[in-house]
C-alpha cells in the first residue's frame, strides 16, 4: 500500500526527518506517534503525495511518487482518505455537502449516491447534524464528518492525523471504534496521535502496530505502550 525506502525531508536548509524506511500492508492498523513538532503531520503528507521525499523513495501502490505527474498523484490520491487535523470544511456548505465534496471534485454524481450519503452519515451518527453548517457543529462531529468525507470515495487507505486531539474522551472513543470497524473491513489505517489512552484501547480490539518518530528518524515503538 504505502512503502517508505531511505526517505528525508528536508525543509528551508534543515533536514525535518531522516532515512525513514517503512512498509504499510493491506489492512494493518497503525499508530505513529511522538512529541509535536517531531514531523507527524509530515510524514503523513509523504505518506498521501501531498509532499515529496527530499532523499529516498516513496511508493504508493507499487508506483515511485517521485516519477509520476499531477495527475497521476491525484489519482493514487483517490485510494487514500485522510482525515486532517483542523479539517478543513468549507463553512459555508452543510455538513452533507463537505462530505460529498471529493466526489464532486472527481467529477462523480453526487445527486446519484444520495442514498450511499445518507448511509455514512447514518454510520458516523449526524444524520439529524446533515443541513448544519461546520461551525455549528462540536468538535466529536466536526472529527467523524470529516471521517465520513475521507471515506466517501472508499479507499483502501485511511490516515488520519491527530483526529482526537480536541474532542474528549468519549467522543474519542467513538471515533476509535468507526477506524476499527473499517480495519474490519479490510482498510489500512494510520494515526497519527500523542494519545496514549487512544492507542491501548484500540491494542485491546484489534491487532495494532506503533510507530515513534524521535531525532528526525522513525522508530517501532515498545510493548509497554
Amino acid at each position: 500500500m504505502i512503502e517508505l525506502e531511505n526517505v528525508a525531508y528536508s525543509y528551508g536548509g534543515g533536514e525535518l526527518l531522516t532515512d525513514m524506511s517503512l512498509s504499510v500492508p493491506p489492512g494493518s492498523f497503525h499508530f505513529l506517534t511522538g512529541p509535536s513538532g517531531s514531523g507527524k503531520t509530515t510524514f503523513l503528507k509523504l505518506c498521501y503525495g501531498a509532499l515529496q521525499a527530499t532523499a529516498g523513495h516513496v511508493r504508493l501502490f507499487d508506483r515511485d511518487v517521485r516519477g509520476l505527474g499531477r495527475d497521476d498523484v491525484a489519482l493514487l490520491r483517490r485510494k487514500i482518505g485522510v482525515v486532517h487535523q483542523d479539517c478543513q470544511f468549507l463553512d459555508h456548505l452543510p455538513v452533507t455537502e463537505n462530505v460529498a465534496l471529493p466526489l464532486t471534485v472527481s467529477g462523480q454524481d453526487a445527486d446519484g449516491a444520495d442514498a450511499n450519503l445518507k448511509e455514512l452519515l447514518a454510520w458516523v451518527g449526524l444524520t439529524s447534524r446533515a443541513d448544519a453548517l461546520p461551525p455549528e457543529l462540536s468538535g466529536g462531529e466536526r472529527q467523524r464528518a470529516a471521517l465520513a468525507r475521507a471515506v466517501i470515495m472508499s479507499p483502501d487507505v485511511i490516515l488520519a492525523d491527530e483526529p482526537t486531539g480536541n474532542i474528549d474522551w468519549e467522543m474519542s472513543q467513538r471515533l476509535l471504534t468507526l477506524l476499527v470497524e473499517l480495519n474490519r473491513m479490510g482498510k489500512t489505517i494510520l494515526v497519527a496521535t500523542h494519545d496514549l489512552g487512544l492507542i491501548r484501547a484500540a491494542k485491546a480490539q484489534v491487532q495494532t502496530r506503533v510507530l515513534r518518530i524521535s531525532n528526525r528518524r522513525l522508530q517501532m515503538a515498545g510493548a509497554d505502550l
